[in-house]
Parts: structure tokens; sequence; C-alpha cells
């Protein structure tokens, strides 16, 4: 464990995070008031996802590597933390549909019908807790994979 103990640490704290921006999304109103702008707005939290990635990486490089680390090892650092954040994702899900934020999926569903994107059963697919988990862990696991690879380029050191 203690190998991994870099990866576990920020797969930990990168959940963390994402529990508290769904607490700034539901403040500001994205889940409600203003969620016509969700989707687009949500986007924003690759800016410090990618920030988290980065400094997982150079403590990894610096802790673990004594300060050195190939393309290989930053690649294969962020994608341990990615499997964590994606064993942790449900949980998150969770968290964040029953206490942060519990109407959402009906306020989603009301407005996708209302603009006429789906029928009122198509949204209920769509939007459910089983839909958002599976969303949620395939999500995690691509741009976890696509951000460790970029992110390695630039942390590496020879």
């Amino acid at each position: 464990m203690k190998k991994f103990s870099v990866e576990i640490k920020w797969g930990i704290i990168f959940t963390i995070f994402t529990l508290i921006w769904m607490v700034l999304e539901r403040i500001l109103g994205w889940h409600d008031t203003h969620i016509a702008k969700h989707a687009m707005l949500t986007n924003l939290f690759a800016i410090p996802a990618i920030i988290m990635v980065v400094l997982a990486l150079r403590e990894k490089r610096t802790v673990v590597f004594d300060g050195k680390m190939t393309w290989k090892q930053g690649f294969l650092t962020g994608l341990g933390m990615t499997v964590v954040i994606v064993i942790l994702s449900p949980l998150s899900m969770w968290i964040t549909m029953e206490f942060i934020t519990p109407n959402y999926f009906n306020n989603v569903i009301t407005h996708t019908v209302e603009i006429g994107k789906m029928t009122r059963e198509q949204a209920e697919t769509y939007f459910s807790m089983g839909s958002y988990i599976m969303q949620s862990m395939v999500g995690a696991l691509l741009m976890g994979t696509v951000t460790s690879a970029l992110v390695a380029l630039v942390t590496k050191k020879s």
C-alpha cells in the first residue's frame, strides 16, 4: 500500500474536492435556477482537476522517484490515482445526490423535457442514479487516462 500512497492520497483529495465542487455548483444555482447553463459551466472543473493531477505527479516525482520521473512512471501514477477516483465515484455520486443536491434529477429532467431535448421517459432513464454512477465511473476512467498521459509529458524529468 505504501507504494501507492501518493495515488491513494490524491485520489481521496480529488474525490473530496469533487464534493466541494458540487456544493459550489448548488450554491451558484447550477442545479436549479441556472440549470440551463450547467452542462457548459461544469466543465470549469477541468481546471482544478488538471492542477490536482499535476500536484500528484510532482509529489510522486519528488518523494518516490528522487526528483526524476519517466513518462511511463508519471502515467502509471496518474492511472493509479484514476483507479482510486473511479472506485470512490459511486460513493461520491451517492453523497452528491442524496445530501448535496437531492432535487437535481427532478430539476434536470424537467428542464430537459421543457426544452424538448428528450421525452420524460428518456430523461428519467438518463438522469438517474444508476446512469450517473456509470457515467461518473466511465468519465473518470477516460478523462483520468487522457489527463494522466498529457500531464506525465509535462512533469517527466530525467
